[in-house]
């Protein structure tokens, strides 16, 4: 008799192992492409689509009505709570690294072309210094739902921040499901929680070979244990100008100019996405040397530098126990 009982319950066992589904949703959005894959049959698409609306409507630069655009054609300072949040945040973010996450960089972004219009203009030292003056976090300010700007030229874009935001509202609503295996990724930004329950397996992700070219390859696949990621390159987004001379979208805060670093490519581990998304753009602008200084008094967060030598060969250097298999 026990035998047959210790039978059944392997075989419920095995039969459960077997019933194990994932659900996938993929397409575009944020002028990108999303995947996410959960354990479960429940299909959510409907419920991604509407956040994913309710996002773009508060952040996009690329969406005439959205409030970001409202607020930086000075037609309305009235926010939403999404705003709120990654305002309050890109703060935060701002403060600890000494200004060099700034938001308001918008400003030097759109003259180099990495803006909604993708128009650059005639760029030289006095057109950088005359826009520089607009740019600056401290000089804008929240009360309640409404964003102050103290000059009107000054241009906000949370481009650096708001994918790694959606990726976490999207795991959120997945937990508010009590969904707990999953893997939410917009654009190459990340987050996992608990395992790929079909492969009985961890969550696997690549970090792309820096391939000026355009094509993709993988330069290191690692497994993520509830940990979000976030990745920023210098090799594959750049504009050139009628010189000839190649501008990283990657802009120093400080000086207006892109970023000079020999680092092609950051990504960091983080608690949520969306810190990992800001601080992989703000390494990328501090290069190997701050950076490295910058992890020693933030153990919370583990980066992946890829790098050129003087050689001109690839280099890495993993920090604060960056996982490597």
């Amino acid at each position: 008799m026990k035998k047959i009982v210790f039978l059944v319950v392997m075989l419920m066992v095995f039969s459960c192992q077997q019933e194990q589904k994932n659900t996938k949703l993929s397409g575009a959005i944020f002028g990108t492409s999303y995947s996410i894959i959960y354990n479960g049959e429940t299909n959510y698409q409907s419920q991604v689509d509407s956040l994913f609306y309710v996002i773009n409507k508060s952040m996009s630069t690329y969406q005439a009505n959205s409030d970001i655009s409202k607020l930086n054609r000075n037609e309305s300072k009235e926010v939403d709570a999404h705003f709120v949040k990654v305002f309050e945040a890109s703060k935060r973010f701002h403060e600890q690294t000494n200004g060099v996450f700034d938001p308001t960089i918008g400003t030097i972004v759109n003259a180099l072309g990495f803006g909604p219009k993708q128009k650059m203009e005639r760029i030289d030292s006095l057109k950088i210094d005359s826009l520089m003056q607009y740019v600056g976090f401290d000089n804008v300010y929240k009360a309640d739902r409404f964003v102050i700007k103290k000059y009107p030229q000054t241009f906000i874009d949370f481009n650096a921040i708001a994918k790694g935001y959606a990726v976490d509202v999207v795991a959120d609503f997945l937990e508010s499901k009590r969904t707990v295996d999953y893997l939410v990724e917009i654009g190459g930004e990340i987050r996992s929680k608990g395992m790929n329950r079909v492969k009985e397996a961890a969550w696997s992700v690549g970090i792309d070979q820096p391939n000026f070219d355009g094509t993709q390859s993988v330069l290191k696949a690692i497994a993520l244990h509830d940990d979000a990621m976030a990745t920023s390159g210098t090799y594959r987004k750049f504009k050139i100008d009628e010189n000839g001379k190649r501008f990283a979208h990657i802009i120093d805060a400080k000086t207006g100019y892109p970023s000079k670093s020999n680092l092609l490519s950051v990504s960091v581990l983080a608690p949520n996405c969306m810190t990992a998304d800001a601080f992989a753009t703000a390494f990328q602008a501090m290069g190997i040397k701050k950076t490295k200084a910058f992890l020693k008094n933030h153990p919370e967060l583990k980066a992946f530098l890829v790098f050129e030598n003087e050689k001109h060969e690839l280099e890495t250097i993993a920090l604060n126990e960056f996982p490597l298999n």
